[in-house]
């Protein structure tokens, strides 16, 4: 088969088939045909379908999607039948890829055996074509087996869909809430246009049909002997169905003598189709109608429509409340990744958890938009590590921060009373906490685990390691173990710790778990075990605040910058900085906040209309502590090299030992 691999081509979907056409032949294509899709194409470029291989309708053969030059767009599908043996275009695409040759037509314009058509063989090829056609109707495959299969006509039994179409219609768009929201269409569609469900089969497997039959053949449907037949498996098993005779069978259920058991089977549809009748029904510990169903976007045909169905049907309502629909794994031409082992790559999860663990498999999981079919390749683990090792590393900090932090009741029992002298910056950082938490409880109620991970990855790399460890680094390794300010930002550290550990354990399940354990203070069993994070009521005016402060950190970051382009200074910590500020946040804000905050040693500030800020290498020296440069460094005896802040931290630690 040969397509355009530089055109578009457009999957259709009418709720019964799906075909492949070239977008600029849609309009034809539907006017010719009467195919009314249910719901918008997704389109792909031909050289994404390169490759892919088409089964034969009526030879075990398959055929391979080629790539050509010659494919029109003025009729048709887009897609051309491709035969080496009988032009000139297709003999040199088929030599170029590899394909026979094959000419099954003799001299005189007859099909040959080679063509493997007995029927057809000594046929003029003309001639044939109302043959082939017929073939073409008449000749399906089992898609299980990939073996021919023929129709017999046969008395079946029938679930009567319209006197449940109305009704399932009805829960389609009232009852259930569709993720993503084409589902609903999608599924309305198919309701609409199915016709009665035949639930009989002609299989050597599968659920028997209880049905009966009388000496004359006539079914006998008794509900008294379907439900006497259900308690006997419950008691039994379903092996009677095949152990006892027919004689003994009618006897059990009290049905006349004579009366015959057939080897028919139940849809295999219907045997998915009733889990909730039973297993949710029958186990009081789940719910019934389910909260949620997720399947693939095959299933508004199957599953989601069997299970509404059959529960319209006993229940007259949904089966679930939310339903949840997910693409197909492609590789990155977007080829499907098939679990039939056609993929030569490895598809099995015991590959990937061997390698990379299993919380980086969860984590890929999660960072995808599933609704779509998603593009997957190994080499994507190794980005994802970077992510995965950055939020390792933020939980790793914040568990040395709080090493020697005092919890009464473990990072478990709650946030802690935060302390009225919390710095900007701390109070900011808890906003952000508190936005996050909703954002996550959001993304995880709708089922985009996409914005979870990128919420939480914004937030550990950006706000947490970039900003808020990054400023209070100075206080949480200088000041005295317990001073007011150090033990401030620890209580918020500990709140973010303990919110980090419950948000990320739905996808990084083992490393949220391992985290909480390691805690300093005395966790509960399981991280598992606990309450999801709620926001707190924080009315602060914090984050403006801090937006004002970083953009004048900014103005600061460019003055720095020129000044260690000139050799003035080396690094930031020797700058002397003149801000002259237009924000009225830096009066609001003490002069030792807004140097930790600027991550600068000397700091002067002056009002004014418009921001600007200069530099100049400061005269003090530098306190081989803290390694800021303060006006106090050399003017003790006892330590010359420090400034009086690290001078009275370690005076109070030489006296406490």
């Amino acid at each position: 088969i040969a397509i355009d691999p530089n055109a578009e081509y457009e999957i259709l979907d009418d709720g019964n088939e799906r075909l492949i056409i070239a977008h600029k032949l849609h309009d034809q294509f539907i006017q010719h045909t009467g195919f009314v899709p249910v719901e918008k194409p997704g389109l792909r470029m031909g050289k994404q379908l390169v490759g892919i291989q088409a089964r034969h309708p009526f030879l075990d053969r398959k055929s391979i999607v080629l790539a050509a030059d010659f494919v029109t767009m003025d009729t048709g599908t887009g897609a051309i039948h491709i035969a080496p043996g009988h032009g000139e275009d297709d003999y040199w695409l088929g030599k170029a890829n590899g394909l026979e040759i094959l000419s099954p037509v003799d001299d005189h314009g007859r099909f040959t055996e080679e063509a493997n058509l007995p029927n057809l063989a000594g046929k003029y090829v003309f001639d044939a074509n109302r043959d082939i056609v017929e073939l073409l109707r008449e000749r399906t495959y089992c898609w299980r087996s990939k073996t021919p299969i023929i129709f017999r006509n046969v008395e079946q039994f029938f679930i009567r869909i319209d006197e449940l179409r109305g009704r399932a219609l009805q829960a389609i768009h009232n009852e259930v809430k569709w993720i993503p929201a084409w589902g609903e269409n999608r599924i309305a569609g198919t309701v609409e246009s199915r016709p009665d469900w035949v639930i009989s089969r002609q299989r050597s497997w599968g659920v028997p049909l209880p049905v009966f039959y009388s000496k004359n053949g006539d079914a006998i449907l008794d509900a008294n002997a379907i439900r006497k037949l259900a308690d006997l498996v419950a008691e039994r098993g379903s092996n009677i169905w095949f152990e006892l005779s027919d004689a003994d069978l009618a006897c059990e259920l009290g049905l006349p003598p004579g009366t015959t058991k057939r080897n028919d089977t139940i849809d295999v549809w219907i045997d998915s189709g009733v889990s909730h009748k039973a297993v949710c029904a029958l186990h009081p510990e789940l719910r019934d109608p389910a909260d949620m169903y997720l399947e693939a976007t095959d299933q508004h045909r199957g599953w989601f429509q069997s299970s509404l169905m059959t529960s319209i049907a006993l229940n007259n309502r949904a089966p679930y409340k939310t339903c949840v629909t997910h693409g197909f794994v492609v590789d990155l031409d977007g080829k499907k990744i098939s679990k039939s082992g056609t993929y030569e790559k490895p598809t099995a999860a015991d590959h990937f958890v061997g390698r990379y663990g299993a919380d980086l498999l969860r984590l890929w999981a999660s960072s995808i938009d599933y609704t779509a079919d998603v593009p997957f390749s190994e080499e994507m683990f190794t980005r994802l590590g970077d992510t995965y090792r950055r939020i390792r590393n933020t939980l790793r900090i914040l568990l040395g921060n709080l090493h020697d932090f005092p919890v009464a009741g473990g990072v478990d029992s709650g946030p802690p009373s935060t302390p009225a002298d919390t710095t900007l910056i701390d109070r900011w950082i808890l906003e952000r906490l508190d936005h996050v938490i909703r954002d996550c409880r959001s993304a995880y109620e709708t089922f985009e685990f996409h914005k979870v991970y990128h919420t939480l990855n914004q937030f550990c790399a950006v706000d947490l390691s970039s900003l808020y460890i990054d400023i209070t680094k100075d206080r949480m390794y200088c000041d005295a173990a317990d001073s007011p300010r150090r033990r401030s930002t620890q209580t918020v550290m500990h709140e973010i710790f303990g919110t980090l550990c419950r948000l990320l354990a739905p996808v990084l399940a083992f490393t949220a778990e391992e985290a909480w354990r390691h805690s300093a203070s005395t966790p509960r069993d399981s991280v598992h075990l606990e309450e999801f994070p709620q926001p707190q009521d924080r009315h602060d005016n914090a984050s403006a605040q801090v937006a004002e402060l970083l953009r004048l950190r900014g103005v600061i970051a460019q003055a720095i910058e020129r000044a260690r382009q000139e050799k003035l200074i080396g690094n930031t910590l020797e700058a002397r900085v003149v801000l002259h500020s237009d924000s009225d946040v830096t009066e609001k804000v003490g002069q030792e906040e807004l140097e930790e905050f600027f991550i600068v040693s000397d700091l002067t500030i002056h009002q004014a209309t418009e921001a600007s800020a200069s530099v100049t290498k400061t005269p003090y020296a530098k306190c081989a502590r803290c390694w800021r440069h303060r006006a106090t460094v050399g003017t003790s005896k006892a330590h010359p090299d420090l400034c009086d802040r690290c001078e009275n931290v370690i005076t109070a630690l030489e006296k406490a030992a």
